[in-house]
């Protein structure tokens, strides 16, 4: 747990990661049966997790076969310690193999939308039955090659499919549950059904971990982290840096200072709307540092996405430090950063790093303050309703997501000032339109890119040589998956023709449609 994280709850159901990209989704959808859930490696010990005292375990899916050397495997100890646990895809395929069931491969696989025929045998009126509710026949999302051929022995076979035998089975006694399929995703009929089942009928867990909970953690944490010291907070603009600020002055009122650092890579107006936003809403001392210049300075020649988050990064924390001068006994510094942020930048033993978040992995190793970070725990549309809980106004809670560094990692290449100039004005369109054909709630996020090419167009009689904007547009429920939104023709058309009419320098517009996985939400 980070410094300033609000106290995890009593009840702990651990998700264990074998690689699978649904990993942070099974925990998401843990999180919203109000039961609270954290990721662990595979290759944790019986030792450490009962050190953990775990409620129950949810087992992920992942990339590998069970039956190939050196496939991913669960301590079997783990299994005598008598937790509830639940198998998805993989790691159903794991408690078979490990618990004396059987995986094969058959001829054909089965991905993508399947028919799944319940065992209608297994009623409700034996206890522990995680189908016994459910249509006799309904739709889930599967991903598999293997197939469980035979359940673990003493389980019982509850569900098949045409090409999997053994679709679902469980073991009552044991408390051990598997399913060939995906409960969290939405493609899968009554999945969350079946993950409340388990967790709130089977595991006894109790739905107590709600906003208010995690609010009077939070400050309690924050509380007895800071003591009778003073912190210092960054606002970005952002809804996390928002409510980080919140959780924090509720914590310690008039001891925190805010600090806005305006990187001269904000969107357009931003700092302005910024600074008059917390100062009106929130009532605490803010200090606005105008540091454009210096950033420039520290970007030019550097064109490299990771290079440019750590010089962003660091930079930052030495405004901060200056700003802080006046400040003696300030020793804390409060960032907004959230559990999506944790697992991308690698800090589990299976989690790759797709890219480091410059409030994670670019702070400079002489960091003269102790961080607060009492949203490490949680996910965005959490934050979102904490926010809202605290009394937030809409403006805040509800803003588009925006990087940390900025335009900065909107601006593929070099960062100058001419460059941001562009993209700022193509932005601003983008986020003008979408808000007036009324999307702007619906839309997880929108915003401009601006790449480090050139393309030939004609404007008038003339032949042009300029940028190219991407315009971007995603939906997404937790930030560690995203589809591209469906904008409407006349939308897209409307923008790409005023972008390219309005905005010098500029004359083509293209629209990503890249899902993530595989793409990220933002280019670099």
């Amino acid at each position: 747990m980070a410094d300033g994280a609000a106290a995890p709850p009593e009840q702990i159901v651990y998700v264990v990661d074998f690689g699978a990209q649904y990993a942070q989704l099974i925990a998401r959808r843990v999180r919203d049966l109000n039961v609270y859930s954290e990721i662990v490696p595979h290759t944790i010990t019986a030792e450490e997790l009962a050190a953990k005292n775990p409620a129950a375990l949810i087992l992920s899916g992942g990339p590998k076969s069970v039956r190939v050397e050196g496939a991913p495997e669960l301590d079997p100890a783990i299994y005598d310690l008598g937790l509830p646990t639940l198998g998805i895809c993989y790691g159903a395929q794991l408690l078979a193999k490990q618990l004396g069931g059987e995986v094969s491969r058959f001829d054909q696989g089965e991905y993508g939308r399947t028919a799944v025929t319940r065992n209608t045998a297994v009623s409700s009126d034996s206890p522990g039955r995680l189908l016994a509710d459910l249509p006799s026949e309904y739709s889930v999302w599967m991903s598999h090659f293997d197939a469980i051929s035979a359940p673990p022995e003493g389980a019982t076979t509850t569900a098949s499919t045409a090409s999997a035998p053994v679709a679902a089975f469980e073991d009552v006694d044991r408390q051990i549950y598997g399913v060939q399929y995906h409960p969290e995703v939405v493609h899968s009929e009554h999945g969350q059904a079946i993950m409340e089942k388990f967790l709130l009928g089977e595991a006894g867990l109790s739905p107590d971990w709600t906003m208010g909970s995690i609010i009077e953690s939070a400050v309690e944490a924050i509380r007895e982290q800071v003591g009778d010291g003073r912190a210092i907070c960054g606002l970005s603009g952002g809804v996390d840096s928002a409510v980080a600020a919140a959780l924090v002055h509720k914590a310690i009122g008039p001891r925190l200072t805010c600090v806005y650092v305006d990187t001269g890579l904000m969107r357009l107006n931003e700092s302005d709307q910024v600074v008059e936003t917390f100062q009106r809403h929130q009532g605490i001392e803010l200090v606005h540092v105008r540091a454009a210049e210096r950033f420039f300075e520290g970007l030019a020649g550097t064109s490299e996405p990771e290079a440019k988050r750590k010089i962003i990064g660091e930079l930052f924390i030495r405004v901060f430090e200056e700003a802080a001068g006046g400040l003696d006994d300030a020793d804390f510094l409060v960032q907004g950063t959230l559990y999506s942020d944790v697992v991308e930048s690698g800090t589990g033993d299976t989690t790759a790093t797709i890219k480091s978040h410059h409030n994670v992995g670019g702070l400079p190793d002489d960091l003269q303050f102790d961080l607060v970070e009492p949203l490490r725990n949680l996910f965005k549309d959490e934050v979102r309703r904490v926010g809202s809980e605290l009394g937030l106004p809409d403006e805040i809670v509800w803003r588009q997501p925006f990087p940390g560094p900025g335009l900065g990692v909107r601006i593929i290449g070099e960062v100058t000032p001419d460059k941001v100039h562009i993209l700022q004005q193509a932005d601003a369109i983008v986020r003008q339109e979408i808000k007036g054909a009324g999307l702007e709630r619906e839309i997880f996020q929108s915003f401009a890119v601006l790449a480090d090419i050139r393309t030939v167009g004609v404007m008038g009689d003339e032949r042009t040589y300029a940028h190219p904007i991407i315009i971007r547009a995603v939906n997404s429920d937790d930030v560690m998956t995203a589809d591209w939104a469906r904008l409407p023709y006349d939308l897209m058309e409307t923008m790409s023709s005023r972008i390219i009419n309005e905005v010098e320098g500029v004359n083509r517009v293209a629209y990503d449609i890249t899902s993530k996985p595989p793409g990220t939400i933002e280019w670099e």
